[in-house]
């Protein structure tokens, strides 16, 4: 019986369907790792110390700053993030996430008209976090918040995805 040699024509057949298997292969690997990456990820929330109940005017929205939830050991100062901050009470207080939720930029706080402004797309909320106009798909993010032995302290958790 005799051995059937490939032809040419076969050989480079199977070596192109072999590099284009593997071109797939390693195109799509990095696409499913970052599709299943937050479903196997678990992030993990920290109460993070804003300062002292008396640090804080009643019925004044203020930024504040404080580390990231888990962030990583080379971030440095690109580990902190910010959330607006109002005393409502002597003890009660609210806090919003400083990204909107049209497309991530920051918001700001205008306190005469007690607005949050996008400048981005003209997105506008009220001091509650809705959406008083613009193209903002829903109201800011609000963060938990407690005061624990005088300190007020915000639940951290990782930036809010935003919507399109």
């Amino acid at each position: 019986m005799k051995k059937s040699r490939l032809s040419r024509k076969e050989f480079l057949e199977k070596i192109i369907f072999y590099l284009i298997g593997f071109a797939g292969a390693a195109v799509s690997v990095p696409i499913f790792a970052s599709l299943a990456g937050p479903l196997l990820t678990k992030t993990k929330q920290v109460w993070r110390d804003l300062g002292s109940v008396d640090d804080f005017k009643t019925g004044k929205t203020v930024l504040v700053t404080y580390q990231d939830a888990d962030p990583l050991k080379w971030a440095g100062t690109t580990a902190r993030t910010a959330a607006w901050l109002r005393k409502v009470s002597e003890n009660e207080f609210t806090a919003f996430s400083v990204n909107c939720t049209h497309l991530g930029c920051p918001v700001r706080w205008i306190e005469g008209s007690e607005l949050f402004l996008c400048p981005c797309h003209g997105g506008v909320y009220y001091k509650n976090g809705t959406v008083a106009s613009g193209p903002p798909p829903k109201s800011l993010t609000q963060y938990q918040v407690r005061v624990n032995k005088g300190k007020v302290e915000i639940l951290t958790h990782p930036t809010p995805i935003t919507t399109i």
